[in-house]
């Protein structure tokens, strides 16, 4: 068993580590892609001090932008990963089950960071190596790293896009919708992407919620028809839920389902 989990510890630390380094890295493409089309030319007196290569004065600016990215990383991880449907899910399905807290914030944030990891974990490699370590060795250029980054993403975001959303942030933003999906930007694909995620994630919520709030119809017309009316029906209720949910495995099918969402 140990032999087992040790890799699967170390494949999900890999994919932690390179989501973290990918997300930022196109913030910061982004926010340095922005400065060089305020400022084309920056000019760095140094005559009175030691003296300072362009390079290093590059590496020191890029070093810069990369910490002050890390600010965004997860407004960034929210907006173009599968984050948002999985958090909202488990959500509604903790407040399906009438559990106020149980289980914490903190365990579903979690439990959905790992899941958003392991589905996301291709995309990350096919970043990592074809615009990461590639921009990292100076092979290329910011708008081309920029441009490799972003492609697997916009491909992972319009798979599961509906066109109806495309279509309202293009009119919003006064721009016509290109014939190939390869020259959408990113201000329609990603608002659109997340747009469509939370329509996707309220129907699943509504289908986890029926069955629960049939449970909660018959235990309130029984407890009318016995005329236990000063009785709250959720006193009754909620362990009925709760053994109802471990018996499936509720926590298991949700999430198998989930996964298999984005497979498709």
């Amino acid at each position: 068993m140990e032999n087992q989990t040790t890799p699967r510890r170390s494949c999900y630390s890999a994919w932690i580590e390179r989501g973290a380094w990918l997300i930022a890295t196109c913030l910061l493409l982004t926010a340095s892609e922005a400065l060089a089309q305020s400022s084309p030319s920056i000019v760095i007196n140094t005559s009175s001090g030691p003296n300072i290569s362009n390079s290093e004065i590059y590496s020191g600016l890029k070093l810069s932008f990369l910490l002050s990215a890390l600010t965004l990383l997860p407004s960034a991880l929210m907006a173009v990963t599968c984050f948002t449907r999985i958090t909202i899910v488990l959500a509604l399905t903790r407040q399906a089950l009438g559990v106020a807290q149980t289980p914490s914030n903190q365990v579903l944030i979690g439990l959905a960071l790992f899941m958003t990891f392991a589905i996301m974990g291709p995309i990350f490699n096919q970043i990592y190596t074809e615009a990461i370590v590639p921009y990292s060795e100076d092979q290329l250029s910011n708008q081309e790293a920029l441009d490799k980054a972003f492609a697997p993403l916009r491909t992972f975001m319009l798979r599961h896009t509906r066109e109806q959303d495309l279509t309202l942030f293009a009119d919003i933003s006064k721009t016509e919708i290109p014939k190939t999906p390869e020259e959408l930007g990113a201000a329609i694909v990603i608002p659109a992407f997340l747009l469509s995620e939370l329509n996707t994630a309220f129907q699943i919520g509504f289908l986890i919620y029926m069955p629960f709030l049939v449970l909660d119809m018959i235990v309130s017309s029984v407890l009318t028809s016995l005329s236990m009316i000063t009785l709250p029906p959720t006193v009754i209720s909620l362990p009925i839920k709760l053994m109802l949910f471990v018996f499936i495995d509720g926590w298991s099918l949700i999430i198998a389902n989930l996964v298999k969402s984005y497979h498709v």
